[in-house]
């Protein structure tokens, strides 16, 4: 039998937890150790596994296989990844769009010197929405691609919105427009702009004394988030933020439209309805994690994106018994 794939953890927010969940789940992986910044001891009272300051991660560099990181696309991902595929391979859920190419070629260099492997942007958007998207345009003549979002809570905005000044926590729920699909699905091929799909609903708890009017402007013109949509900002309480908005739901869809011979009208769709957002994106990340090891064992280095990784690579059972299973 082949040694487990030693999993290391850092962060150990929502996505932490659900990434913790997902290698529980996988019999071919182990979590070493979670890694925080965070003083250990209060980590240490929400998992069983050991917890270790970020500050000493370099010295786990030959008891880990694959780091999964953890943090937020706003400030964290950005200056952790590049610093640390130098040191392990590495996945990571960098959801900022605009940005990703710019970001894939930072860790590619650091990956490539490192020796390691390093893929960026996993999750189901980017992630599995992205491979939807590569499918159906590379089959569909003539396609024109939708992507569609929750409605649901979007833990990169929502974090982006709690690292304002003045806000204590917040919610941000990304909501499609059924208007808007009915007319993808009927291969009307509709010129849509971003706020024609899509609106976003903030539910924010601001601290005491804050300026209510500052923070809402920030976030309605905040680049790559807000700036492009109808966003509607509403300021709540503490507690009815709890008791109304502590779920972590999301989903979507991908709709792709083409024409094929002459007039034939194909449309392929594909949709999730997630209960937890952050327990989806973690089993997506564990995959990817394997997939990691298993290029890194090959001689592969570098960055990748999950569009450069083969499917066969994800699943923990041998090439020969998915093949027969699953075609």
């Amino acid at each position: 039998m082949d040694p487990k794939i030693k999993i290391g953890i850092c962060g150990y927010g929502n996505l932490g937890k659900g990434v913790q969940k997902a290698i529980s789940k996988n019999s071919d992986m182990e979590l070493v150790a979670v890694f925080t910044r965070r003083e250990p001891a209060e980590i240490s009272k929400q998992t069983s596994a050991k917890v270790v300051p970020i500050s000493e991660m370099a010295q786990w560099i030959y008891k880990v296989d694959v780091m999964i990181m953890c943090g937020g696309s706003a400030t964290d991902l950005p200056k952790q990844v590049p610093t640390f595929a130098k040191l392990f391979c590495t996945v990571d859920s960098f959801d900022t769009h605009a940005k990703i190419p710019e970001y894939l070629k930072t860790v590619d260099e650091e990956a490539k010197e490192g020796g390691n492997v390093s893929i960026v942007s996993v999750g189901w958007d980017p992630g599995m929405f992205s491979n939807m998207r590569a499918y159906a345009e590379a089959i569909l003549p003539f396609c024109h691609t939708y992507t569609f979002w929750g409605k649901g809570v979007s833990q990169g905005h929502s974090d982006a919105i709690r690292r304002i000044k003045g806000v204590k926590d917040a919610r941000q729920y990304t909501i499609p427009l059924p208007s808007a699909m009915e007319r993808v699905r009927a291969s009307e091929n509709p010129e849509l702009s971003t706020s024609q799909k899509h609106t976003r609903e903030c539910f924010v708890v601001a601290e005491d004394g804050a300026n209510l009017a500052e923070i809402e402007k920030e976030i309605v013109t905040m680049p790559n988030y807000f700036a492009d949509y109808d966003t509607t900002v509403h300021f709540i309480s503490q507690e009815e933020l709890n008791q109304n908005h502590s779920g972590l739901p999301h989903g979507g869809s991908v709709i792709s439209c083409g024409q094929t011979g002459e007039e034939n009208k194909q449309v392929m769709e594909y949709s999730l309805n997630l209960a937890s957002n952050p327990e989806f994106t973690g089993c997506v990340l564990v995959a990817y994690a394997r997939a990691a090891y298993r290029m890194k064992q090959e001689g592969i280095t570098g960055a990748k994106t999950v569009l450069d990784v083969p499917p066969i690579m994800l699943n923990k059972d041998e090439r020969e018994d998915v093949i027969k299973r699953l075609l």
